[in-house]
């Protein structure tokens, strides 16, 4: 803000007045001394009490106005008029009784005040400006994309702070028409394909995307262009993001969703939530990445009660905190239990009866699981039995088991036991006839072990980016769009089915790591590790023989699974025999000794 300092503008304004009549009589040549004189200083005295009036009553001087602002201008100019009229108005009165002093003196008086007003405002501004203005030797050399209003709003903000680490060196606009324009002293200097031409001459670092209405195609271009000069790139956010005028606090490093540029899916959740509101729910592995994110939205749905179930306490301390920044551990919300403890489930399903249950736990790296598979049958296969019962025994009407593209058509351990945690869904569904579902999507962007925090963290580390395959492709969602996913297949599911988001084309992963290079670290290089064992070069969603429909939402794909026996495929997916899978499941997920509504089944 550039506040004038205490009650300077005051003192200055009401000195103006005196010194512009004064002013005004003395270029008219036609003071007289006697009466003229006397004349003159009462037209001095009536202007500095009705200037010291108007603004107080308006507000001039209670510093909230930012000097020269449209607002102080504005202000200042409806002072000024009424001032003068007050003072041509006793200046004619005056000349009808017989006054010496002309009414054109009093004109010029007015019009030399209004000048000296305004005049010293600009001073002041100028003088502010430049001591808030930024060592340029201290700052990154930066260009900026886009002459526009957001150009302009960067461009002042960065010239308005003194602890800025970015000083404006030159604009680049792809508008022709803009190709003379300058903005607050920096001047546009071609388009983005004069990008290697500007850069070199005035040595920038980071060409900043000043344009709140960019797609992702303008960011991908900018970023490849950005790296291949050698510049890193920012951006500022959607228009619709924007809160107030631009800051520097604006400026960050393109997101993978600017990069990716999938439009997120949209659900009307209030519309379909219907089903939470009011009722217990139940989320196991709430302290995940999914976990969490879904029991912060389902509370937003006002149930009844919320329990959240995991195995790991920090990971409860961690919701918590999310949720009522407050985490003393001690609400019956949190329920600390492994899925595996069939006994476990039972109990805590009989003594909090709930009528809706998220399951979100899960073992979900594809190498671990590799290399310890009896560990994902025990968690993945047999949890999920565990709970699908408990699930039966008290009641549950709505069971939503979250899954992965890894299901479809599965090639690993992790995939075979979602496979099978999908069945067995399935088949509580045509045993019950309730809504037991599954909700099956790709790669989630920023959940724990996900390849963004991968590739951040070597970033941050200095660390090269590791990728399996130039050629592998992944399907990408972000956190919120997975759990509207799911929260809405609680509603839309029919018993039994498995619901897909139409996720767009696959991204190939060697793509977002070179963006992110490109945007945060340029000239990191990328070294290729090759496929795992299990991994597939190209996920799919669906299984060959797998039908998608779409009815309910034009991007939310519905399919079957077949209620097949799941031993077989954990068998070949593991490499254990299939009696012996079955003995492991059934050793794991042995009926309790109590009297159970339905049977289990196996």
């Amino acid at each position: 803000m550039y506040a004038h300092p205490g009650c300077f503008p005051v003192v200055t304004d009401l000195a103006i007045w005196p010194v512009g009549i004064a002013v005004g009589a003395a270029l008219k040549l036609a003071l007289q001394v006697g009466r003229a004189g006397t004349e003159v200083l009462v037209a001095m005295v009536v202007a500095v009490a009705v200037h010291a009036l108007l603004g107080w009553r308006t507000g001039l001087y209670q510093r909230r106005w930012r000097i020269s602002s449209f607002d102080e201008i504005s202000i200042l100019g409806a002072v000024w008029t009424g001032t003068s009229a007050a003072v041509l108005l006793g200046s004619f009165l005056a000349r009808l009784g017989g006054s010496d002093l002309p009414t054109s003196a009093v004109i010029v008086g007015c019009l030399t005040s209004l000048v000296l007003l305004f005049g010293q405002r600009i001073v002041w501004r100028r003088y502010w400006e430049a001591n808030l203005r930024p060592d340029p030797v201290r700052c990154r050399p930066t260009i900026v994309l886009g002459a526009g209003e957001g150009g302009s709003q960067i461009i002042k903000a960065m010239l308005s702070d003194p602890k800025s680490q970015y000083f404006p060196v030159a604009l680049l606009d792809d508008d022709p028409g803009k190709s003379r324009r300058e903005l607050h002293g920096v001047k546009v200097r071609g388009t983005r394909n004069d990008l290697a031409a500007v850069a070199d001459r005035t040595g920038a670092e980071v060409l900043l995307v000043a344009i709140t209405t960019a797609d992702s195609a303008l960011i991908q271009n900018t970023s490849t262009l950005a790296a291949e000069v050698g510049l890193e790139l920012r951006v500022l956010p959607p228009a619709s993001e924007l809160v107030g005028r631009m800051t520097l606090a604006d400026v960050r490093p393109p997101t993978v969703d600017d990069l990716l540029g999938r439009d997120p899916v949209e659900i009307d959740l209030q519309s379909v939530a219907g089903y939470i509101t009011g009722r217990r729910v139940l989320v196991t592995g709430a302290g995940g990445s999914i976990g969490s994110e879904l029991s912060l939205q389902i509370k937003g749905f006002r149930p009844a009660e919320l329990y959240l179930l995991d195995r790991d306490e920090n990971a409860l301390h961690g919701v918590q905190l999310a949720m009522e920044g407050r985490a003393l551990l001690d609400s019956d919300m949190l329920i600390v239990a492994d899925i595996r403890d069939r006994d476990r489930m039972f109990e805590i399903f009989e003594r909090h009866r709930p009528e809706v249950v998220f399951h979100a736990a899960a073992l979900k790296h594809l190498t671990l699981l590799q290399n310890h598979p009896l560990e994902g049958i025990k968690t993945n296969t047999v949890g999920t039995k565990n709970l699908l019962d408990a699930s039966v025994h008290v009641g549950v009407e709505t069971f939503v088991n979250i899954s992965t593209d890894k299901a479809a058509d599965p090639s690993s351990v992790l995939g075979a036991t979602k496979l099978s945690a999908e069945r067995l869904t399935a088949l509580a569904a045509a045993e019950t006839g309730w809504r037991y579902v599954s909700v099956r999507f790709g790669n989630v962007l920023g959940s724990r072990g996900s390849v963004l925090p991968t590739f951040l963290g070597q970033l941050e580390a200095g660390q090269p980016l590791t990728v399996t395959h130039p050629e592998a492709t992944r399907f990408f969602m972000t956190i919120p769009e997975a759990v509207r996913l799911v929260v809405q297949a609680g509603a839309i599911g029919d018993p039994g089915e498995v619901l897909v988001l139409d996720m767009g084309n696959p991204v190939r992963i060697v793509d977002l790591a070179q963006q992110l290079v490109a945007s945060m670290r340029p000239g990191t290089p990328i070294v290729y590790t090759g496929l795992r064992p299990g991994e597939k070069l190209h996920e799919v969603l669906f299984s060959p023989d797998e039908i998608g429909t779409t009815r309910q939402h034009p991007r939310i794909v519905h399919t079957v699974v077949d209620l097949c026996d799941p031993c077989p495929q954990l068998a070949r997916a593991t490499g254990f025999a299939e009696n012996d899978v079955r003995s492991m499941i059934s050793a794991g997920a042995q009926l309790r000794l109590v009297k159970h509504t339905r049977s289990s089944f196996g």
